[in-house]
C-alpha cells in the first residue's frame, strides 16, 4: 500500500471514533489472523451486513487490508465461491497537529550512520549527503519545490519578495533537542529538493525564526544582464 497523505491518515483515524467500528478493528487485531464477515459478525452479536457494511468502511480507510479465499481451503470446480477476509492493515497510520515527520527524520540519520561507517567520513558530512540526495529524489517525484513542502508538511507561505517562510518544522522535538544536528540536515534536504525540481536558483538557507522552520526559501537569483 502506498503512503498515505495527512488527509487520508486523518480519515482513516476518524473512523474508529465510532464505537462498533472500532470493536470490530479490535476484533480483527486480536484475531492474529484474517477473519471473515460472518465470525466478526458472531463475534459481537450484530447482523451480517451491518459486519460487512463496518468492516468495509475500515478497509476503504486504510485500516484494513482483504483478501478472498475458500472457507474450506478446496480449489476447483464445487469449492464454492470464495470469501472475503479481513485482516490488519501493515501500513502504520500516526496522525500529529501539526504534521511531523520523525520516521524521515530517522531514515536520514540511520542512513547517514551506516554511510559515514562505510566511507570513513566524519558524520556531518555523511548527513548533508544523505539529506541531499534524498531531497533530489522527494523534488524530483513532487515535480517542484512548493508540492514537495506542502507534502512533507512544512506549510510554505509565500513572501511578498517572492520567496517562502515555511510556517511549520516536520522535526520539531528533534530540532530543539539535537538543533544543529537536525537542521543542518533539514538545510541539506531541502537543498536537494530544489536541484530535483529544477529550481536551483532559489536559496535555501539556515535563518532560525521561533515559531517556524530553521530554513527559510529565498527568491530565485535572476541573473543581470550585461546588455
Amino acid at each position: 500500500m502506498e503512503d498515505l497523505s495527512q488527509q487520508q491518515k486523518v480519515t482513516a483515524v476518524a473512523s474508529i471514533g465510532d464505537p462498533l467500528r472500532r470493536s470490530l478493528f479490535e476484533f480483527v487485531t486480536r484475531s492474529g489472523t484474517a477473519v471473515d464477515r460472518d465470525e466478526a459478525a458472531t463475534a459481537l452479536g450484530i447482523p451480517r451486513g451491518t459486519a460487512a457494511f463496518h468492516l468495509e468502511r475500515l478497509a476503504e480507510s486504510g485500516l484494513l487490508e482483504t483478501e478472498f479465499r475458500r472457507r474450506s481451503g478446496k480449489t476447483g470446480p464445487g469449492a464454492g465461491r470464495p470469501a472475503k477476509f479481513y485482516r490488519r492493515a501493515s501500513t502504520e497510520i500516526v496522525v500529529s497537529v501539526p504534521e511531523r515527520h520523525y520516521d524521515l527524520a530517522a531514515e536520514l540519520l540511520s542512513s547517514a550512520i551506516e554511510e559515514a561507517e562505510r566511507t570513513g567520513d566524519p558524520i556531518g558530512e555523511a548527513i548533508e549527503r544523505v539529506s541531499t540526495e534524498f531531497g533530489r529524489r522527494l523534488g524530483t517525484e513532487a515535480g517542484s519545490l512548493e508540492q514537495m513542502l506542502e507534502a512533507t508538511g512544512y506549510e510554505p507561505l509565500a513572501t511578498d519578495d517572492g520567496g517562502l517562510i515555511l510556517a511549520n518544522c516536520p522535526f520539531h522535538r528533534l530540532a530543539q533537542w539535537h538543533t544543529a544536528t537536525i537542521c543542518a540536515a533539514n538545510a541539506a534536504l531541502l537543498r536537494g529538493a530544489a536541484q530535483g525540481a529544477d529550481e536551483s536558483a532559489r536559496v535555501v538557507r539556515l535563518e532560525p525564526r521561533d515559531g517556524h522552520c530553521c530554513v527559510q526559501v529565498r527568491a530565485p537569483i535572476v541573473e543581470k544582464s550585461n546588455g
